[in-house]
């Protein structure tokens, strides 16, 4: 008796619409958490104001910032353990709870209390959605429609300054606070989120994992990071090598050496199974996604107050002129993602994208006090289309180089570490710029103080109806340097000053600038050469469900020609029969002795 098992071919589990519908919940959801980090930011300094904790306002986004961070991890490896769905609705729930509270906040303590409830729901939201996405479509077909996730970052960033400036500007929308309508916005966007996800989010269930769940990881991980973000965000307050900054370097290295004894330990029911990083294109992704985030968020955090401090665009206008580096992020996604999915090939985009974001961080590192904005505009672009080309391939690769099963841990990995990096390369940065600010301005308020012009505007900001120019004036002619000081501590004085008495501030700042975008191009150019020796993994022709669904099958196989092999040999020996042996010299043919 003898059977072999047909192959059985995967059936396509998703539709283009099906997959169309389903993307409308996961973008929903992303757009949350990327909307909510624009639109907070711009609003900060009025929401700090209005609940009388302006030296707090930090804390607000430190607490949401280690949250989110923490949370990625947890969401990835759970949904790999009990199914995306569940988590991903749970997330929405959370960050749609956090806002609503964040919208009664009545002080600065309670908002960063808040603003951390929110920031557990927001960890799922970004790294879910990209995970999801990549268990209904495969890494092929992924690439076009990932254009449409970095379409909704993009409009986000554009949006969201808009609406903050909007809000923030407003005393009272409805009866309500303006700046309130920062976080209370969420809501009814959340609420929509949800019930789309609910509806049309139809994933095959997974079976009960009888995995433990590794709190252990988390805590370490915790004590470990918590410090770290904490200088990263306070250290230039408190001094890079102060007491307290010695104390989290100290605290934050324990906790990460005793995560990584925690995570070997438990292996593969770890948080992030240390295994993953044995794989050498998984390895050298991740950081090449730490690089990338340290210098993306570094550089183009400083673009808006680049606009708004030496330009003088409001808020909301500098969102606008943000438009295109949105326009060139959205059209390298385009582009790589439809070449990518005709071709299956991805490495030289990222090349592309390093490169084109090293050129644009250079050339931004030109800019001055003079450069006119369409200048600006193209170097924005060109930086933005190197972000597009490197952004999608590499999340792209990094949920090929593992195997479907690791689908959340890979997708949630990729996402932890571009955080990390975002946030050191925003420390980093910002502590050059303000190193270089103070003594760039007073270089340029000595040159200013030997021009006729400006000791004349001197004199007239003393009889100004300008209160802006009187006190800096005043300060001036009685040569008091607080003055100067004073208007470092709120940027947004440089815009009410007259153009003659700001020349000095927006020069100063624009040199600072300029220090700053040559640093990120140095970590882009790291980027741009680790890029170089990156493999290329052929990529997958099957979505993670479908992938695991063949597996499964080929495992079913395996096991039903196992059965039927010993079926034949039990048949055999109850014919009286023999069974054939390996062979061995002077055996007969296929092993059996011949008769004697």
């Amino acid at each position: 008796m003898s059977t072999t098992a047909l192959p059985v071919e995967p059936q396509s589990n998703f539709s283009h619409k099906q997959i169309l519908t389903i993307m409308s919940g996961l973008m929903l959801g992303m757009l949350l958490a990327s909307l909510d980090q624009t639109i907070v930011s711009t609003a900060i300094r009025t929401i700090a104001d209005d609940l009388h904790g302006y030296s707090m306002q930090a804390w607000a986004t430190t607490a949401y910032l280690i949250t989110a961070t923490l949370a990625t991890p947890l969401y990835g490896k759970l949904s790999d353990m009990f199914g995306r769905k569940p988590f991903f609705m749970a997330a929405i729930v959370l960050f749609v709870l956090g806002s609503l509270l964040c919208t009664l906040a009545q002080s600065m303590y309670q908002l960063a209390a808040f603003r951390a409830f929110q920031g557990l729901g927001a960890g799922g939201l970004m790294s879910l959605a990209l995970a999801i996405l990549g268990d209904i479509v495969s890494p092929r077909e992924r690439a076009r429609y990932q254009g449409y996730f970095l379409a909704v970052f993009g409009t986000s960033s554009v949006i969201g300054p808009v609406l903050g400036g909007l809000f923030a500007g407003q005393d009272t929308l409805l009866g309500v606070a303006g700046w309130r309508w920062v976080f209370l916005v969420n809501v009814p966007l959340g609420l929509v989120a949800l019930a789309v996800v609910s509806r049309v989010l139809k994933l095959p269930k997974k079976p009960h994992s009888t995995d433990r769940v590794d709190w252990w990881g988390v805590v370490v991980l915790a004590v470990g990071l918590v410090p770290l973000l904490i200088v990263a965000e306070q250290g230039r307050e408190w001094g890079w090598s102060s007491t307290a900054a010695i104390a989290c370097y100290v605290i934050g290295a324990a906790g990460i050496l005793g995560f990584i004894v925690v995570e070997k330990g438990l292996k593969d029911t770890a948080l992030i199974p240390l295994r993953i990083f044995g794989n050498r294109t998984f390895a050298l992704g991740v950081v090449i996604s730490f690089v990338v985030g340290s210098a993306m968020f570094g550089g183009i955090s400083l673009l808006p107050q680049y606009l708004q401090v030496v330009k003088g665009a409001s808020p909301t206008m500098a969102g606008l002129q943000m438009l295109p580096m949105v326009l060139g992020l959205m059209t390298g996604s385009v582009v790589s993602g439809q070449l990518i999915s005709r071709t299956g090939r991805y490495r030289v985009f990222p090349i592309i994208g390093a490169a084109m974001l090293t050129l644009g961080l250079f050339l931004l590192h030109f800019l001055d006090a003079d450069s006119p904005l369409w200048l600006a505009m193209i170097f924005m672009a060109c930086t933005g289309f190197g972000l597009g080309n490197l952004m999608q391939p590499l999340t792209l690769a990094l949920q090929n180089a593992l195997p479907p099963k690791d689908m959340g841990v890979s997708t949630a990995s990729a996402t932890f570490f571009r955080q990390i990096g975002g946030t050191l390369g925003v420390a980093v940065f910002l502590s050059i710029l303000f190193a270089q600010l103070t003594p760039n301005i007073s270089d340029q308020m000595q040159t200013a103080a030997k021009d006729p012009a400006f000791q004349q505007a001197v004199v007239t900001g003393l009889n100004s109806s300008n209160p802006a120019d009187v006190a800096l004036s005043k300060g001036l002619a009685a040569h008091d340097t607080s003055a100067a000081a004073d208007v470092l501590k709120d940027s947004s004085i440089i815009q009410q000053l007259s153009p003659a008495l700001a020349r000095p501030f927006q020069v100063g700042f624009a040199d600072s600038m300029s220090s700053v975008f040559l640093s990120a191009t140095g970590l882009a150019l790291v980027a741009l050469v680790l890029v170089l020796f990156w493999k290329e993994v052929p990529l997958r022709t099957a979505g993670g469900i479908q992938a695991a669904g063949a597996a499964k099958q080929d495992e079913s196989s395996s096991v039903l020609e196992t059965e039927v092999a010993v079926v034949d040999q039990a048949g055999l020996l109850l014919a009286g029969g023999e069974v054939a042996q390996p062979s061995t010299p002077g055996s007969g043919r296929n092993g059996v002795s011949p008769p004697a």
